[in-house]
């Protein structure tokens, strides 16, 4: 299994489903959350069989994903010439951090997908956020990384791991940080499983950034914190909804300002295509989510 620090060098190279019980259900939801699925989930299959991967995820009622890194012998055009094949629509793209040296690239990759959402992977980890005056600096580059995204016509997020909601800096959490110092216009993509993974409660995570979070990395699995994290080996996920994780209540707390839910499974004991079989089996249940 390729981790995702070899998956980003190489790219910068070149059945159960759960009955959900009625009051589980959100009712009083304005606007639908969208449903999509994280490439990087399936990047072993699509090192092996580009095209046939990206044809079993059509099969399975896909209609959007998040692209990640390719391998490094396929281009983004490539990449969107075969996604258009099998009707699978871009909803975001996980990039690298926005600078003057890549933005022409990244905004021709964007073009390409029919994608206006640049979405900064953050991994690893970045030594700044140990302290207040680092997580400052890093703020500083985010506005510029959002500057350059708008000028042509982008919108740009931030995609957290464990040490957002683990490290505290100023007497604070890094992501109340964040929250309080960047500007509106840049929004959170909340990985649910990453801040549970941190300690903190998804849901109630969930409420408190409210508006700023416009899309969530919805996955399941046990949760729990190791060193192992830090070489990015995982213990194995689960389909959505088997894990540790409070799905119903995360659902519910999902403002309407949640545009997208964004499966994604980094490491899985079953096939990536049959965990994200379930997972959508299972999320297919609420009222609130929309497969279209």
């Amino acid at each position: 299994m390729t981790n995702r620090r070899e998956f980003i060098q190489l790219a910068s190279m070149g059945v159960f489903a759960s009955s959900v019980p009625d009051f589980f259900l959100r009712k009083d939801t304005k606007s639908a959350h969208r449903l999509a699925v994280q490439l990087y989930t399936f990047r072993d299959d699509i090192a092996k069989d580009f095209k046939g991967s990206l044809k079993r995820i059509a099969d399975l009622g896909i209609k959007h994903v998040e692209t990640a890194f390719w391998p490094k012998n396929i281009s983004a055009q490539t990449a969107a010439d075969a996604l258009k094949e099998y009707n699978l629509k871009v909803s975001s793209c996980h990039v690298d951090i926005p600078t003057k040296d890549n933005i022409a690239k990244l905004v021709k990759d964007a073009k390409a997908y029919n994608c206006d959402t640049l979405i900064w992977h953050g991994w690893p980890e970045d030594k700044r956020y140990s302290s207040l005056e680092g997580t400052r600096e890093l703020i500083k580059i985010y506005h510029e990384s959002n500057k350059l995204a708008q000028d042509n016509g982008l919108h740009f997020g931030l995609h957290n791991h464990w040490w957002e909601y683990r490290n505290i800096v100023g007497g604070k959490h890094v992501y109340e940080i964040l929250h309080q110092e960047l500007n509106d216009q840049i929004f959170f993509e909340t990985d649910i499983y990453w801040v549970k993974v941190a300690g903190q409660d998804p849901a109630s995570i969930l409420k408190k950034l409210n508006k700023r979070i416009r899309f969530i990395h919805i996955k399941d699995g046990p949760a729990v914190f190791s060193e192992k994290l830090i070489q990015d080996h995982p213990d194995p996920m689960s389909p959505i909804g088997q894990g540790a994780l409070d799905i119903p209540a995360i659902v519910n707390a999902c403002s309407d300002n949640v545009q997208w839910m964004v499966m994604e499974l980094d490491t899985t004991s079953i096939s990536p295509f049959e965990a994200i079989k379930q997972s959508k089996d299972y999320l297919s249940k609420f009222k609130s989510i929309s497969l279209s």
